[in-house]
């Protein structure tokens, strides 16, 4: 069972994903860790030249967090069943980027006064890909590296076409993919993700007030309606998903692999229960 983090609290999801780090990579660089969750904290928390601290109610910097802690799991859990190709020290790096940039396209610049920056919905995957460039180039990042870092972002955007993404290489690709799998299960897996769901409906409300005559593919018209959906999302959205498009990644996360027990899957299904018994829906048989 994997130990208990409040995700609320960055250094403690630091901590653990240190831990992670150090132990598939024990000679590697002790400071990148460190480094890299001060980058993430520093551009939610209104610290970086041009922006303002994150205002998305829902995807805030603990969303972040719960993504990010279940990618360095399921890396951890990949590593450990000797999938291949192998992730390398550089490579995990990146995909630590990717995971910890891949919602900066809600930061608002500071001369935006209207709305919050859940208003960037629609476009968020490619206004974060745009952030992670600007941040890692004036970091010293080399193109091919922050290619990979985008990529991987990408893999977020809910109607991307995965097999339109340039992938550099199958590693690159798997962890796209893992990714894109954390960024799903994170959230759907956290105790208050059933309390949280109004909260998303706002952020969903607002992109479509801002939005209008475009498409935007979630438009509700009351949480309830979001909430009631919810279950079905999960069953014809998440799952399919996770299970063909991302290749069922998602089993690194049992255990013992291959067949224990998926913590986050459990407790997804638990929230689902809860969700449905909340709106008086009948259980799934």
């Amino acid at each position: 069972m994997f130990p208990q983090v409040d995700t609320r609290v960055p250094g403690e999801v630091e901590e653990q994903v240190f831990a992670i780090y150090r132990k598939l990579f024990p000679k590697g660089h002790r400071g990148f860790v460190p480094q890299a969750f001060e980058w993430a904290e520093s551009c939610f928390n209104g610290k970086i030249e041009g922006y303002q601290a994150i205002d998305a109610r829902y995807h805030d910097f603990e969303h972040t967090l719960q993504g990010t802690l279940c990618l360095a799991r399921l890396l951890a859990g990949r590593q450990a069943a000797q999938a291949v190709p192998v992730v390398d020290e550089q490579s995990f790096q990146l995909a630590l980027l990717a995971i910890l940039f891949h919602d900066t396209g809600y930061l608002k610049t500071t001369e935006d006064g209207e709305g919050t920056g859940a208003k960037y919905t629609p476009i968020h995957v490619g206004r974060s890909a745009t952030f992670a460039k600007i941040f890692l180039s004036g970091k010293g990042y080399r193109d091919a590296d922050i290619v990979a870092v985008q990529n991987m972002i990408n893999c977020t955007g809910v109607a991307t076409d995965l097999e339109s993404i340039p992938f550099q290489s199958d590693l690159e690709r798997s962890l796209g993919f893992a990714l894109g799998t954390a960024d799903l299960l994170g959230q759907m897996a956290a105790r208050d993700y059933v309390d949280k769901l109004p909260v998303l409906y706002l952020e969903f409300a607002e992109a479509a007030r801002f939005n209008s005559g475009k498409p935007v593919r979630f438009n509700f018209q009351s949480a309830e309606e979001l909430m009631r959906n919810t279950p079905l999302f999960w069953e014809n959205y998440v799952l399919p998903k996770i299970n063909c498009e991302f290749e069922k990644l998602y089993r690194f996360l049992n255990d013992p692999y291959p067949d224990g027990d998926n913590q986050y899957i459990h407790r997804i299904e638990k929230n689902m229960i809860r969700l449905r018994d909340k709106l008086g829906q009948p259980a799934r048989g």
